[in-house]
């Protein structure tokens, strides 16, 4: 399995469904000096949110539902994202649910870490693994798409 190094200075993607913003903007500002030393994205107003909360800077893409899910899962597909946390809501229904599914999709296939609540997130943030170069292991995705389409014949 091949091996892509995660920098000490991590890109790290915040996003929450609006049930979950309030949560998230929370946890971002209880680890604003942790965060200060990473990249960080967001989709749409989370990433505005954020950044007004925190007073550090958030590139953002756009909105969840006008496309930003699809553009986080592009950035995480090309290697360009090395943490997601993304507090959903899992009680209420998204009109961008399937994009909402296929970023959660790609976060796992990539292999990158993951945090879709507050407690993950705090194991994730505390990790010595936070400020150092990690070797993910990335999966050799050709061989499988070769057998996806040998299936499909």
């Amino acid at each position: 399995m091949p091996i892509h190094t995660l920098p000490a200075q991590k890109r790290i993607a915040l996003v929450a469904h609006d049930g979950r913003k309030k949560d998230l903007i929370d946890w971002a500002v209880y680890n604003k000096g942790t965060l200060s030393q990473h990249e960080l994205y967001g989709t749409g107003g989370t990433g505005t949110r954020i950044s007004e909360a925190t007073g550090l800077p958030v590139s953002r893409f756009l909105s969840g539902p006008l496309g930003g899910d699809q553009q986080l899962g592009a950035a995480i597909a090309v290697a360009e994202i090395d943490m997601l946390v993304f507090f959903w809501d899992p009680l209420e229904p998204q009109p961008h649910d399937p994009d909402v599914k296929a970023l959660l999709r790609l976060a796992v296939l990539h292999n990158i870490p993951t945090a879709s609540n507050r407690a993950t997130a705090d194991f994730l943030i505390t990790s010595p693994l936070m400020g150092q170069e990690y070797g993910r292991k990335v999966p050799d995705l050709s061989r499988r798409m070769q057998e996806i389409r040998e299936d499909e014949a």
